[in-house]
């Protein structure tokens, strides 16, 4: 076979697997480099310079170097992506198995909170807190409302961090168990409380906050430190303040 068809084979490939809505795309070596360390079944990856990505693979994340070389093929990445990462590769992974991410959700006695989104609007956010509760070891993200959380642009955001800890999209009378702390500015200052580590953390839309129904649901209502007339906090940012006061990862 030439280097040409070759090339169309796996295009072809990629094609055809782009198109199966189990499968998640992967954009930039850093989403694949995380997906790879939390055990994602990475399909395929193909990269413009095959080489280059496997260089990234040996100076940063030499754990996973083998499976990036193992994987990686060449193909035109332009032709393939509405936009193309920086880095210069691009995967498509199996999406965790939803039934399994539910039940890990709902396992007690849980060791870390649950972050709920109640019906986010932006998705750079969303990926951005999956981000931080990846870091933060948090048990998973529960989102409300119509915004998809596996949404390319959220895995993007997430840099893969998808794959290291529970995402998945719920109902209000389908969340896991355990106490409800919702921020709000009329809560309770949250220096002066303890989070427990079954606790659901429940944050509001950028524009709205939280909804009423999950105001009316709520254990605790919780608010953040913030210097008067000033409007809000980013979602994200107020998401790291929240899981740095509950403590963070244990330190083994």
């Amino acid at each position: 076979m030439s280097d040409a068809q070759g090339t169309r084979e796996i295009v072809r490939e990629w094609q055809e697997a782009a198109g199966d809505g189990g499968l998640v795309l992967l954009d930039g070596f850093h989403a694949l480099k995380h997906a790879l360390r939390f055990g994602a079944d990475v399909r395929m990856a193909v990269a413009d310079e095959p080489e280059a990505v496997r260089g990234l693979a040996a100076a940063l994340a030499p754990d996973v170097e083998a499976d990036v070389a193992r994987l990686v093929r060449q193909a035109p990445l332009k032709g393939l992506l509405p936009r193309v990462h920086p880095t210069g590769v691009a995967a498509l992974a199996r999406r965790p198995d939803r039934a399994a991410g539910i039940a890990g959700l709902g396992r007690m006695p849980r060791s870390a909170p649950v972050v709920v989104l109640d019906n986010p609007r932006n998705l750079g956010n969303v990926g951005a807190v999956v981000r931080l509760a990846a870091g933060f070891g948090a048990t998973g993200v529960v989102t409300r409302g119509d915004l998809d959380p596996w949404h390319p642009n959220v895995v993007r955001a997430g840099a893969g961090l998808h794959y290291a800890t529970i995402v998945e999209r719920l109902e209000l009378d389908e969340l896991p168990p355990g106490p409800l702390y919702a921020l709000d500015p009329e809560g309770e200052d949250i220096r002066a409380l303890t989070l427990p580590d079954d606790a659901l953390l429940a944050f509001g839309s950028e524009r709205h906050g939280i909804s009423p129904e999950l105001r009316a649901r709520a254990d605790h209502l919780v608010s953040l430190p913030m210097r008067p007339q000033v409007s809000s906090y980013n979602l994200a940012t107020s998401v790291a303040m929240a899981l740095f006061h509950w403590g963070g990862p244990r330190q083994d």
